[in-house]
């Protein structure tokens, strides 16, 4: 999203080509999943990933999409279903947001040939991708704005919004900004695009269709499985120029796209951060962001919690979808939020992966990367904080580290990465009370659950003011989930009259693996500070740290 002053965000691109045996291996696998499921948003575990931070393959400090490919086993082991990429088209902001073009790859992340592979490989493990479109904007050499600034004979004169008839002053974008300050010290020039001028439409819809069939041949296993849509509006950034674009736009848009592949689905960043449930309606998307439900984890406060599940259900209409999260790249992160408090960290885990919804980690979030935007520097450097790149070693400046903000400011030498601080994948792959570990362990637990996938959700009654307990169920599957969400130990009796018959008797904790006894008035459980553990019936769990 555009959303904060000195901030600015995603939008990328995507095709692909796949061999005969991959491409119906893949295509059958798809087709099974879509058969049992009905395309259940609710089975995939989305992984965002910000590209220029993730990994490096060729030694120049930049992340790239050959080094997003080289780590896709490292992904896939994690229990991630699905990518959604940042930007990758060509940009002059390191964000790859406000596009030079809509079409192309930035030359640092690769070319065409890396796309392909990778997209080759995503499906070839069964996987999806997404792509990040900002679209509603452009920069001073983007050829629609180059060509019509004070030119309105230009071939693009009506691609942008212009104030006058003389093309000489474009129409700003959100809050009223016509250039945007880089971290090397650049202004960027930008403007608006103008969504309802036929041209445009027409543009982005042969756009999304390329990426959905890139060889028109009706085949979609080289193509992309569905789009995000940065800071989604239906009255643009609420000027009044561009009105009504959920049915004048974003319809048509979907409509194009979906009659070439009706199982590709649209993601939106609602703009005001809420529930989503007018883009879901109105709108016409598939899945919106659980923005409520994060502002309320992250508060720690159980009836907030509480009360925000119980709406976020209300507010989703059947067939649509929420993406959990507790942190993304437009925020502080979430070890950073609760103090690197490694029990408040899984606490975080339990209730992104465990919950209602479709469970989306930041690249980073499952080994605590750190990470608060600053307010200091005036440009989009106040960001890169949120962005450092992933910390695959002990050693910040090892082969493969997407260091590529290394010696140029202050949000270098004041970086939260540091060696040998515990926050890498090397240093807690092996580690079973790691925070990597943990998220392992529940990721598994929800691939293997259906009542954690896609089953019903309720808040439950406990006699702790401070213990969150929500009922999940499928059919005759069902487990609750208890979160101590204050730092005193507490002993919590879930009400017999709360939960299935099934759980009222002995229960196991799936997590921790320990046995729960039966108690007379419903299951009793003893949870240390910021504990957090799943009861179900009938089976011991894989072991581990609460």
């Amino acid at each position: 999203m555009h959303g904060r002053t000195n901030r600015a965000l995603p939008a990328l691109l995507l095709v692909g080509w796949l061999g005969t045996a991959m491409v119906v291996r893949y295509a059958a696998a798809q087709s099974r999943a879509e058969s049992a499921a009905g395309w259940a948003a609710e089975n995939e575990v989305v992984y965002q990933l910000f590209v220029r931070s993730f990994r490096d393959s060729n030694g120049d400090r930049i992340g790239d999409l050959r080094g997003i490919q080289q780590e896709l086993g490292y992904l896939h082991d994690l229990g991630v279903t699905s990518l959604l990429l940042t930007p990758i088209n060509p940009s002059p902001l390191y964000h790859n947001y406000f596009a030079s073009s809509i079409w192309g790859v930035d030359s640092t992340f690769g070319d065409m040939a890396a796309l392909h592979n990778l997209v080759e490989a995503v499906h070839a493990r069964g996987m999806k991708i997404y792509l990040d479109e900002d679209d509603q904007y452009a920069t001073a050499d983007n050829p629609w704005l180059k060509e019509s600034l004070g030119h309105p004979d230009s071939r693009y004169s009506h691609y942008i919004l212009y104030k006058n008839p003389n093309n000489t002053d474009p129409e700003p974008i959100i809050f009223g900004l016509t250039a945007l300050p880089s971290y090397t010290g650049a202004k960027v020039p930008v403007a608006t695009v103008n969504l309802l001028y036929p041209g445009v439409e027409q543009a982005i819809e042969s756009l999304f269709v390329s990426l959905v069939d890139p060889n028109h041949d009706g085949r979609f296993d080289d193509g992309v499985d569905g789009f995000r849509l940065d800071h989604m509006m239906d009255n643009l950034d609420g000027s009044g120029r561009l009105p009504n674009l959920f049915a004048d736009f974003w319809a048509p848009v979907f409509a194009r796209a979906r009659a070439v592949n009706p199982r590709i689905r649209f993601i939106a960043e609602q703009s005001d951060w809420g529930y989503g449930e007018d883009w879901l309606t109105r709108g016409g998307a598939d899945m919106v962001f659980a923005f409520s439900l994060q502002r309320a984890i992250t508060s720690f406060n159980r009836d907030s919690i509480a009360r925000v599940i119980e709406g976020t259900v209300q507010h989703t209409p059947g067939g649509k979808g929420q993406l959990l999260m507790i942190e993304n790249h437009d925020m502080n992160r979430f070890a950073s939020v609760v103090g690197g408090d490694l029990r408040r960290e899984k606490v975080g885990a339990a209730l992104d992966v465990l919950l209602k919804g479709t469970p989306l980690i930041y690249y980073g979030q499952e080994i605590g990367m750190k990470g608060m935007q600053s307010h200091a520097w005036n440009s989009d450097a106040n960001d890169i904080p949120d962005r450092e790149a992933f910390r695959w070693t002990r050693r910040v400046e090892d082969p493969g580290s997407a260091i590529w903000y290394k010696d140029t400011g202050p949000w270098w030498t004041e970086r939260y990465a540091s060696d040998g601080d515990g926050i890498s994948v090397e240093e807690q792959q092996h580690d079973p009370n790691s925070l990597l570990s943990f998220y392992r362990r529940l990721l598994a637990l929800r691939r293997s659950r259906a009542d954690l996938r896609s089953g019903d959700e309720r808040v439950v009654g406990t006699d702790q003011p401070n213990v969150l307990a929500v009922l999940r169920s499928a059919g005759a599957q069902a487990s609750v989930l208890l979160v101590n969400l204050s730092d005193s130990a507490v002993t919590v009796t879930v009400a017999r009259d709360s939960v299935p018959a099934a759980l009222a008797g002995r229960v196991t904790d799936l997590i921790g693996g320990s046995a729960v006894p039966a108690a007379a008035g419903g299951p009793r459980v003893q949870l240390p500070p910021f504990g957090v553990e799943l009861l179900a019936a009938g089976r011991r769990g894989r072991g581990g740290a609460r």
